[in-house]
């Protein structure tokens, strides 16, 4: 017989905890939880405090009309689970399928890139025209390592940004003729968006195993 790992152990018990508290009609306290499941107190504590943290319960009092620190309560907090299984690629194959019926994909794709470039500008130094050459690539550099993509100088000739992750490696291994032009077109948008001299003329998607390439270029000429 295979022992419990520790982990999963715990994650058994707190999906006990959760379970308990979202059939329950009313807040329930850390000892009655704590009794209803058989655990100690301070085990029924230790999970609580993770599923508050996680955002799955909250915290809450009942007047208990008498003198003194009312009652901890706790319930669960109704909403889909923050902690839930994600299926992003999924969707992101969904997507891209749908995108394939037009007869330029790419360029549409380009496009939406470009008007997420355009809202995601703000996140990085703010927004408004950068004041030389160099301030808006430094800009792009913070945003793409803010959006996880791990870049980096390519100080030999100054005009190439390495990127050596990618946000959605899966789909981008499988579609880069999806996934490329949307990050191109995010990194042209912010550009754009600082009105910089110059611009993300192309993307190259993994130069090396680990390494995809953005080339710049003067805005306008590309």
């Amino acid at each position: 017989m295979t022992t419990p790992q520790p982990d999963r152990q715990a994650s058994r018990r707190r999906g006990q905890v959760l379970r308990l508290l979202r059939i329950a009609d009313r807040p329930m306290a850390i000892a009655e939880i704590a009794q209803r499941l058989g655990i100690h107190v301070n085990t029924a504590r230790f999970h609580l405090e993770t599923l508050v943290s996680n955002g799955q319960v909250e915290r809450t009092t009942a007047d208990s009309g008498s003198p003194g620190r009312p009652p901890q309560l706790f319930q669960a907090v109704r909403r889909m689970d923050p902690m839930g299984t994600r299926h992003f690629r999924v969707l992101a194959e969904v997507l891209a399928g749908a995108i394939d019926t037009d007869a330029d994909p790419g360029d549409r794709i380009l496009r939406a890139g470009q008007q997420w470039g355009l809202r995601q500008a703000s996140t990085a130094a703010g927004p408004g025209k950068a004041s030389g050459p160099a301030e808006p690539v430094d800009r792009l550099m913070r945003l793409l390592d803010e959006l996880g993509f791990a870049p980096e100088r390519d100080d030999s000739d100054g005009r190439r940004v390495g990127l050596r992750q990618c946000p959605f490696l899966e789909l981008a291994v499988s579609r880069s003729d999806v996934v490329c032009p949307a990050h191109l077109g995010l990194m042209q948008g912010a550009m754009q968006a600082w009105e910089s001299p110059i611009t993300v003329e192309r993307l190259h998607p993994f130069v090396e195993p680990d390494l995809c390439m953005a080339h710049l270029g003067p805005a306008g000429e590309s």
